[in-house]
């Protein structure tokens, strides 16, 4: 159960389904292909929001903006 969802819809439209079902959103983010990329704190959240935007789904790979892919944590070396 992934809490990722990609769908072609707006910011504020997402953000006024997930208030109107409250469904509790982890992180929003615009996608330079086009589309939203939402991250719900709850999977089974995710998996209602699928169902709730089943005709806006974006299917296969997608293109995150390199700002927000900069900000994952780097490997450390000196872990053991």
């Amino acid at each position: 159960m992934s809490r990722v969802v990609n769908v072609r819809a707006t910011l504020d439209a997402i953000k006024e389904a997930c208030t109107q079902h409250a469904f509790r959103i982890s992180a929003l983010e615009a996608l330079v292909s086009g589309g939203t990329r939402v991250v719900m704190l709850d999977p089974r959240d995710a998996d209602a929001f699928r169902i709730l935007m089943k005709g806006k789904l974006i299917e296969g790979a997608v293109t995150r903006s390199a700002s927000h892919m900069a900000r994952q944590w780097a490997p450390s070396l000196h872990r053991k």
